[in-house]
């Protein structure tokens, strides 16, 4: 195996066949591997494969939740831009809750999509961070479990509007997002280089 899947400190050793059914999540790609296969076999295999999406859709559960927000973050930085006074409110209060979880930037992550406007897609990163300790939200809605593999699936849209914004190189930006978040399951800040995708 490749050393581009190996020693993912941040990913779970649970089988990725459990993962999956954790999250209510079917790979459209069909996978040789057994059914406990760890995510450093089963990415390998989806890479080999080029099947770009799933490894996305997969890339998105792996993640804990703090580099799950981080990367959809990224993602939205892709074609946002650098920070600005006119960065969308549910990127910013996302992005704080990333360098400190605490439970009042959560909640400015939950009020700023109250406010978002229709057009506003990083409401993705915001939704993310909302259920990313599997509950429905702060304060009285934490006792309500969260829709299974809602945040993962808010971290995996967001990457798929980054492809769709910068769609002029879609293959590159999106072998690119992958590239990203394997840093990031290795204990990285996710600013790899595209290497030899």
């Amino acid at each position: 195996m490749s050393e581009k899947f190996q020693e993912f400190s941040k990913f779970s050793r649970d089988p990725v066949a459990k993962q999956l059914a954790q999250c209510n999540v079917i790979l459209k790609t069909r996978l040789d591997a057994p059914a406990s296969a760890p995510a450093e076999v089963v990415l390998a295999e989806l890479y080999e494969k080029r099947a770009l999406i799933d490894l996305l859709r997969l890339l998105a559960i792996l993640l804990p939740p703090r580099e799950r927000v981080w990367w959809a973050c990224m993602a939205a930085r892709d074609y946002i831009g650098p920070r600005s006074d006119n960065d969308p409110p549910s990127l910013t209060t996302s992005e704080v809750w990333v360098y400190s979880p605490s439970e009042e930037n959560r909640c400015a992550a939950r009020n700023s999509l109250d406010h978002a406007y229709v057009d506003d897609d990083t409401v993705h990163c915001a939704t993310a961070v909302l259920y990313a300790d599997g509950t429905l939200g702060p304060g009285d809605l934490a006792q309500y479990p969260a829709p299974a593999g809602a945040s993962e699936a808010a971290a995996f849209a967001m990457n798929m509007v980054a492809l769709g914004e910068l769609s002029d190189r879609f293959e590159e930006h999106g072998w690119m997002l992958v590239d990203r978040a394997l840093d990031i399951g290795r204990g990285g800040n996710g600013k790899a280089r595209l290497s030899e995708a």
